[in-house]
């Protein structure tokens, strides 16, 4: 098993992490690493990163309310911290569409980053795998919009200034199947989120922490 401890030191958000464990396959202590997606010197969200099949277990992220601005026009960006050849690189993803299907699916959207530069921060490869075409512009956008919608206007997830505030973790399961023979075409997308509650009172035992989860086939049939 792999502590995430060294989340502690992340902006709060990230810390829901902190004690939390994820499986370690075999022996091998390299493949998994933890990445604290940092962009303009700023912590935006985390990562646990699968060097093997080249995807992302799963990233980790606050939301805090919709964006202020479009989606940007931002290049895709490699990890610094992991070596080219382990990990996925935007010439795998030329020709995805013809030859398997699938393009380019965020884990931590775009659109459930609250300011322009955390949007831009998310498209990075290592945010990233290979979707169906049609699953993810299909049902996932769907349950992505559903997701936002339903945090930005739940009066449940509100921090103690009254501010939307939310944790929301989402990864991939890998299968065989590979794209470029090299970054794997997970089967299932899932996701999870949870928020404090904080409208307690004395008369009505109402929950401390609220949480749900979601999972998906990665077609659209």
């Amino acid at each position: 098993m792999t502590q995430l401890s060294s989340l502690s030191s992340l902006p709060t958000g990230l810390c829901i992490l902190v004690g939390g464990k994820v499986q370690n396959q075999g022996q091998n202590q390299n493949r998994y690493k933890l990445i604290c997606q940092k962009y303009k010197n700023i912590y935006r969200f985390a990562t646990l990163y699968d060097t093997t099949n080249r995807i992302p277990v799963f990233s980790a992220y606050t939301f805090t309310g919709p964006p202020t601005d479009r989606r940007p026009n931002q290049r895709w960006m490699i990890e610094p911290q992991i070596e080219y050849q382990h990990q996925a690189g935007d010439n795998d993803y030329k020709n995805s569409i013809p030859s398997k299907g699938v393009n380019r699916g965020h884990l931590f959207p775009s659109s459930h980053a609250h300011d322009l530069d955390t949007q831009k921060s998310t498209f990075t490869l290592t945010n990233i795998v290979p979707q169906v075409v049609s699953f993810n512009g299909g049902s996932w956008n769907e349950m992505e919009c559903k997701v936002k919608t339903t945090l930005n206007l739940s009066e449940h997830c509100r921090n103690n200034n009254n501010k939307t505030e939310a944790y929301v973790v989402t990864g991939a399961v890998p299968i065989i199947n590979k794209l470029n023979n090299r970054v794997n075409i997970p089967d299932l997308l899932w996701t999870a989120y949870c928020c404090y509650n904080n409208t307690l009172n004395n008369r009505v035992n109402i929950p401390d922490i609220i949480w749900t989860a979601y999972c998906c086939e990665t077609s659209d049939g």
